[in-house]
């Protein structure tokens, strides 16, 4: 049963993988091979290679039962795609094998995630989750736990839901295994919840991790536990956390919270929180650690219940991750910087240097999949930025106002496919703004004042939208501009 069903979506997959429409593919970011790719799943270094899996429906371009699906890569930026990892096959799992995590113990390859059943008619009611096992010598093929599940609502703390608990996410320390996983507590306050255990088999309760206060979402998903330059830090996904001013304006968040882990009681202390992303499309993040030391970090780059123009086009994919990103610490803030390796991919550099700008004009550069590094001086502007992916109808505009200090993401006019504006406060620097903006066919990720901040997007322009331009009220100069194509 197992092999049939993961052989089954390998040989569809491989018989209508020429259905695709290329247009809006990207070049530099993962994608599923075929259908539907939602959270990323199992990252890990694993035997000098880096996978990443994910939730995957291989047969449309719509969300479904859910499959593992699973890349590898030896630099982070370029995937080849291996066999199906997971395939809802058996009992505990027979209606989806949701989110989870990947460990190396002994050896090999395991892991972690939520089986998925339905109870009853209704699917988005009726339903429950428990968490099992899988296991491989080498990182391919993996064999379930034949007593499946090993975390089941019996092993649930008083009040919290008896359906919704799931994504696990489990590290070592101390030579025990710890699973932190998303819950809530029946009364539309996400919280975390985390067990034990000495084998992976057999998992013990240990308290409730972390709690909403009331403003962090109604149910908690793909929780992460790590440490940072000797700081605790706890990142989570909140369902429908409501808007606090320009923060949180997305129909579901991630943030991080940066605290004090008592690991033997179970808790989580923290006093406050922060976005990871400040654009439009980035959720379910996962973080793994690699042999440079590095804390890496990706996440899905749509958002749920958001327009998927894909989908209604009929082109037989959808969803991608993020550009993999590096966690720094600074003052106790996270800072995020693209991995290093992309700079590998670089191609026909163009570098402009003191230009003034006064309105808006047209730079001599264009490309859909490029690299830019730029610097922004305010000086006597009221607002001052760069257009991308621009023809006569379309444009994506990254602006910055200098008398109210917001950096703003508009996509109004991006193009077919979701619209609005995400903003964000943003201090200059000696009366200069510094960005990094990567643009893949598709998507727009920019890196502000060296990753202090980022807003990652999704945009979908025709194909000759392939123009740049620059543009200011009142004169602003750009220092240094320089632009790559990424291939």
């Amino acid at each position: 049963m197992i092999i049939n069903k993961i052989n089954k979506a390998n040989k569809f997959i491989n018989e209508n993988v020429y259905k695709l429409n290329n247009e809006y593919r990207l070049n530099y970011h993962l994608m599923g091979e075929y259908g539907w790719i939602n959270d990323p799943n199992g990252f890990i270094e694993y035997k000098g290679r880096y996978h990443l899996f994910y939730q995957h429906y291989p047969y449309e371009s719509v969300w479904g039962p859910m499959h593992w699906g699973h890349s590898i890569s030896d630099d982070l930026i370029k995937w080849s795609y291996a066999s199906i990892a997971l395939a809802p096959d058996t009992e505990f799992d027979k209606d989806g094998c949701f989110s989870g995590t990947s460990i190396e113990k002994d050896g090999k390859l395991y892991l972690i995630y939520t089986g998925h059943v339905y109870t009853g008619d209704n699917k988005s009611k009726d339903y429950k989750q428990t968490q099992g096992i899988a296991y491989s010598e080498y990182g391919f093929i993996f064999k379930k736990y034949d007593k499946n599940p090993v975390v089941d609502a019996e092993k649930l703390p008083e009040g919290a839901s008896k359906k919704d608990f799931r994504d696990p996410k489990v590290f070592e320390a101390n030579g025990i295994y710890y699973m932190v996983l998303g819950s809530n507590d029946n009364n539309n306050n996400g919280q975390a919840i985390l067990y034990k255990s000495n084998d992976l088999i057999d998992w013990e309760f240990v308290n409730i991790l972390a709690k909403s206060d009331g403003t962090l979402g109604t149910g908690w998903e793909c929780p992460d536990l790590f440490k940072l330059n000797e700081k605790d830090v706890f990142i989570v996904s909140p369902q429908y956390m409501k808007s606090q001013g320009d923060n949180y304006n997305n129909i579901h968040s991630t943030v991080y919270m940066i605290g004090n882990l008592k690991l033997k009681e179970g808790k989580f202390e923290f006093r406050d929180y922060n976005p990871i992303d400040f654009g439009f499309d980035f959720y379910a993040p996962q973080t793994t650690i690699d042999h440079k030391g590095r804390r890496l970090i990706v996440a899905w780059m749509d958002m749920w219940e958001s327009e998927m123009p894909m989908q209604a086009r009929g082109d037989n994919w959808a969803g991608a991750m993020t550009l993999p990103r590096e966690l720094l610490l600074k003052d106790n803030k996270l800072y995020f910087k693209p991995v290093v390796e992309i700079e590998n991919y670089r191609r026909n550099e163009t570098v402009l240097e003191n230009i003034k700008v006064k309105n808006e004009q047209k730079l001599d550069i264009t490309g859909d999949s490029y690299e830019i590094q730029v610097i922004f001086r305010a000086e006597s502007s009221t607002e001052f930025g760069i257009k991308l992916r621009t023809n006569k109808s379309y444009e994506t505009i990254l602006s910055y106002n200098t008398k109210d200090k917001l950096f703003k993401f508009n996509r109004d006019n991006s193009g077919i496919g979701p619209k609005g504006e995400r903003k964000t406060k943003v201090e200059l620097i000696n009366d200069e703004l510094k960005l990094r903006i990567f643009v893949d066919k598709c998507s727009v990720e920019v890196f502000i004042n060296e990753g202090e901040k980022v807003m990652t997007g999704r945009i979908y322009p025709s194909k000759d939208a392939v123009n740049i331009k620059v543009f200011s009220e009142g004169e602003s100069n750009i220092v240094s501009l320089k632009k790559w194509d990424i291939v």
